[in-house]
């Protein structure tokens, strides 16, 4: 190099600390333009900005990038460049934005849930109108505390695919039992599964709310009896619907196959110990199968029972015979009345028949009329990602999977 080179070819510039008041400077200014009404910016002006703006903060101290946060958290659009690199950033950088910014649309929120972290999933499920699709993304990951604060979110819209999902999911995460019993996505094929590992304060609330009347049904189909009748019950697709809808609980036909007499007394046989055999005939004489049966006997609440004898038109002498034909205690370490027996005559006393009507039937149409052999299947394998099931199907999946697992 020549002696009588420029000094400034001859010498490298100096380079700029980190972190400098001139870098600070420049990203306020970018930020600023970026801020700017559009009567004062067009759309290609602030797109080249936000450009820039996208590449310095890619380099940017932390403390740099939670101010230009805090800045754009108030625009009411915020350039996608931007919004993307700033939600997929650390949460001190990514908050303000999730918590203030009102314009991020479903796309935004979408990768920033499925690319980011767990604060930034629980800031997304507290914002004003969360969307069915973006729920969706929040409660694939089962986080509870995602989970807990979407349920406690008024404004945010769950699909049914995710009420099922968190059906699911809270016979491992009970404490989102009583806020999704208030959701009003919640409907009553999903309440009568979870009712089977809920407590007795969510059962109870489960038999108030849902266990409704099937009057209307049977005044709006109360012709369709005579013309299956008719047509000698020949239609299955009929049949089965009409069985749900009928007055009637207790199945007379079986009387004829069945070593008992009556219903009465084959609960009556079943207070000295109840065996398989008298189980599957109560069963049979109650008009559900035996696996709902099995299912109700096995209950550890002992609900289920209470459901029966009111649906069957049993007396509460009867529920007592089969508590003790299941060798409950009545009495307990204190010689005063059971609590769990207590609940139960609680729950008989305080349901009408055709609501446990109700209930029991949806119970035996989900737990044995939709036992497919692909479900089985699917329930033995612990799962339900492949194929397409009906909700009586789900039902099953639901509530059996733990007996398949045995």
């Amino acid at each position: 190099m020549s002696d009588t080179a420029p000094l400034e070819l001859a010498t490298p510039p100096i380079p700029q600390p980190r972190g400098s008041r001139a870098r600070a400077a420049l990203l306020k200014r970018l930020a600023d333009v970026v801020c700017l009404p559009s009567s004062r910016v067009n759309a290609f002006e602030r797109a080249v900005t936000a450009d820039l703006l996208v590449e310095m903060l890619r380099e940017a101290e932390v403390a740099e990038r939670i101010r230009v946060g805090r800045r754009l958290s108030v625009l009411s659009e915020v350039p996608p460049a931007l919004s993307r690199l700033l939600l997929r950033d650390r949460f001190e950088v990514a908050g303000p934005l999730l918590e203030n910014c009102q314009s991020l649309n479903d796309a935004e929120l979408l990768d920033c849930a499925r690319q980011a972290g767990l604060d930034h999933r629980r800031a997304i499920a507290q914002r004003r109108g969360v969307s069915e699709v973006v729920s969706d993304a929040l409660v694939e990951r089962l986080e509870p505390s995602v989970i807990e604060a979407l349920m406690r979110n008024e404004q945010a819209r769950l699909s049914s695919d995710a009420i099922e999902l968190l059906v699911a999911a809270s016979r491992d995460l009970p404490q989102i039992i009583p806020q999704l019993l208030r959701r009003p996505e919640l409907r009553p094929s999903h309440a009568y599964i979870l009712f089977w590992w809920a407590d007795q304060t969510a059962r109870r609330t489960i038999l108030q709310r849902f266990a409704v009347s099937r009057e209307v049904l049977q005044d709006a189909s109360s012709d369709v009896f005579a013309l299956a009748a008719a047509e000698h019950w020949g239609d299955p697709l009929s049949r089965k619907a009409l069985q749900f809808i009928e007055r009637r609980q207790r199945n007379r036909a079986a009387i004829e196959k069945s070593p008992f007499d009556s219903l009465d007394a084959a609960v009556a046989a079943a207070e000295a110990g109840l065996s398989r055999e008298i189980a599957e005939e109560i069963a049979y004489l109650s008009g559900v199968k035996p696996m709902t049966g099995a299912k109700i006997f096995t209950d550890p609440g002992g609900e289920p029972l209470a459901i029966l004898c009111k649906a069957t038109g049993l007396p509460k002498s009867a529920l007592r015979s089969l508590w003790r034909g299941l060798k409950r205690p009545e009495i307990d370490a204190g010689g005063a009345a059971s609590p769990a027996l207590e609940q139960v005559l609680i729950t008989f006393d305080m349901i009408a028949v055709d609501r446990a009507q109700t209930v029991l039937r949806y119970w035996n149409w989900s737990l044995s009329s939709a036992m497919t052999p692909a479900l089985i299947k699917a329930i033995r394998d612990g799962g339900d990602d492949e194929g397409e099931y009906t909700i009586p199907q789900r039902a099953a999946l639901l509530a059996l999977s733990d007996d398949f697992g045995r």
